[in-house]
């Protein structure tokens, strides 16, 4: 059972695993694909400390990928070791990874604690090994794109001196009508090169029946240029079909021969031109569905923005203050105070993983739910077991939240918490003692294993200050990558904690703003302050 589960558990993780080799695939440097793979990473194993590191040979040294404070002993974990992946228990790092890459360099990963304490799971296991091999693939499909665009940058120059290709490019480009464009192509490649015949066949990805076949000259069977024993062809794939064109036969004064390297130039050429476009027609259709998207999102924003308190509760004898800034139209994090009408009040924080309408649509629906359970006065733990059910079953694998809910009795600085997977929250004491909530288990929709939550009970003094926040701000990194980091946020919490919680909460956002220097938000950036004057 417990394998069947695991199956299924990776079976629903497929379509993540796919994206996740997609965003890696259009990376624009090894340091962006390394950077979407921590990413990655980080989404699946939701870990403390994640350290990447490369060497560019087995006798080079590790250099450690965008984390300024790495402690170069570290690097014992990756060395003397006969097997690709370590796994280690009570150790600063769970896992030790050094994956050999297809240019003899070697990529070394080591993985920290998760959030919430706990070892990696066979699950997680299984699921880092996948995630190394859609690493490798990336990065070797990466490679392949760097030297295809220098192949293709050669042929072009090529291609540049034949008056007559240019000529055939500019009369391509004025067709939007696909089958003259094809035609025109048709016929101009003939020309050039002198065949006897020439066609494109045009398919699906996945199915080899052609879609279409067009020939030229048009009374040619299709059978007889695909069975020439002196052909060429030039192939491209563009939105989900193939198209192939194939030349036939290069007619000459002697009788037909073989076709020569820049007959191939000039067929791939034409083949790149009618690609483009078709490209061009696709991307003023596309132009047309993302402004329709456009407006879209800025309903959706206008929706979630109303689920995001533009004023909260006053309750007396305490200050607080809160504020979110999305990195998009629409963002992934959440915060409330929501007044419970039995004279307590709810404290909640959340942030779900990844951005866009669908972290929105969860945002939504957690929204929601909370709404509907408090009125039951629900044990926490309880209803934050029903939440995770609840998200478990109403969202992808690859998406879950990270979630903070404290109960607060004003009267007599009583809170009831629970921490399901998100940062710890951190009580500065009045006397500067600082306490880090964490206690709960896994983010919600992350498992649905029935693992229970824990709640933990503590108490408000006056002076005593409650500072919620999400990840947005100690990963909020600046152009050298450099992250703002937990400890300099509690370091600014500790030193500023005694201004009135409005100016509090400006006053770290400006921090963070300092620390980055005008480097677009990467992330959604969410903090509250609750504050007991008396």
């Amino acid at each position: 059972m417990e394998h069947n589960h695991l199956v299924e558990k990776l079976s629903l993780q497929a379509e993540s695993f796919q994206e996740g080799f997609r965003i890696l695939t259009q990376s624009d440097s090894f340091k962006d694909i390394v950077n979407n793979f921590r990413h990655l990473l980080r989404a699946n194993f939701v870990i403390t400390n994640l350290q990447l590191l490369h060497k560019k040979s087995s006798d080079a040294s590790w250099e450690c990928i965008g984390n300024n404070k790495f402690d170069n002993s570290d690097t014992k974990y990756l060395e003397n070791r006969e097997q690709a992946v370590v796994f280690f228990s009570n150790e600063k790092y769970n896992a030790a990874v050094v994956l050999p890459l297809t240019d003899s360099s070697y990529l070394g990963i080591l993985l920290g604690n998760k959030l919430d304490g706990s070892q990696l799971t066979e699950l997680d296991k299984i699921t880092l090994q996948i995630l190394l091999q859609v690493f490798s693939s990336a990065y070797e499909s990466f490679l392949n794109q760097k030297k295809e665009k220098k192949l293709i940058f050669d042929l072009n120059e090529k291609v540049l001196q034949l008056n007559n290709l240019i000529d055939t490019g500019i009369e391509i480009s004025r067709f939007e009508n696909q089958n003259m464009l094809f035609e025109i192509a048709l016929a101009r490649i003939v020309t050039l090169t002198n065949a006897s015949a020439v066609m494109i066949n045009i398919e699906e990805e996945d199915d080899k029946t052609p879609e279409m076949q067009i020939t030229f000259p048009v009374n040619v069977p299709p059978e007889s240029i695909l069975h020439s024993n002196h052909r060429i062809e030039s192939v491209f794939e563009y939105s989900k079909k193939r198209y192939t064109f194939t030349l036939s036969e290069k007619e000459t004064r002697k009788g037909v021969t073989d076709f020569n390297e820049l007959d191939q130039i000039l067929l791939d050429a034409i083949a790149r031109q009618v690609q483009t476009a078709i490209e061009n027609n696709f991307l003023l259709k596309e132009s047309l569905e993302k402004e329709r998207i456009a407006k879209e999102l800025l309903l959706a924003a206008t929706i979630q923005q109303r689920i995001i308190p533009d004023k909260l509760p006053l309750i007396e004898g305490y200050e607080l203050a809160g504020k979110n800034i999305p990195s998009r139209e629409v963002g992934g994090d959440y915060y409330d105070c929501i007044d419970l009408g039995n004279g307590k009040y709810a404290l909640i924080i959340a942030d779900v993983a990844g951005k866009g309408i669908a972290a929105a649509l969860l945002v939504n629906t957690l929204n929601a739910a909370l709404y509907s359970y408090l009125q039951f006065n629900l044990p926490l733990t309880e209803m934050t077991d029903r939440l995770n059910k609840l998200i478990y079953n109403s969202s992808p694998s690859d998406k879950f939240i990270t979630f903070f809910i404290a109960v607060l009795d004003p009267k007599t600085g009583e809170l009831d918490v629970v921490n399901a997977g998100h940062n710890p929250i951190l009580l500065l004491r009045k006397e500067g003692k600082l306490d880090k909530i964490d206690a709960g288990g896994i983010g919600l929709g992350m498992l649905d294993f029935g693992i229970p939550y824990q709640g933990e009970k503590l108490s408000m003094f006056p002076g005593d200050r409650l500072f919620l926040y999400t990840d947005g701000i100690p990963e909020a990194m600046n152009k050298d990558e450099v992250e703002y980091s937990d400890e300099r946020m509690i370091e600014f919490f500790m030193k500023n904690a005694e201004k009135p919680a409005s100016d509090f909460i400006d006053a770290i956002v400006a921090d963070v703003g300092d620390h980055v220097k005008g480097e677009p938000q990467s992330d959604d950036i969410t903090s509250m302050i609750l504050k007991k004057i008396v």
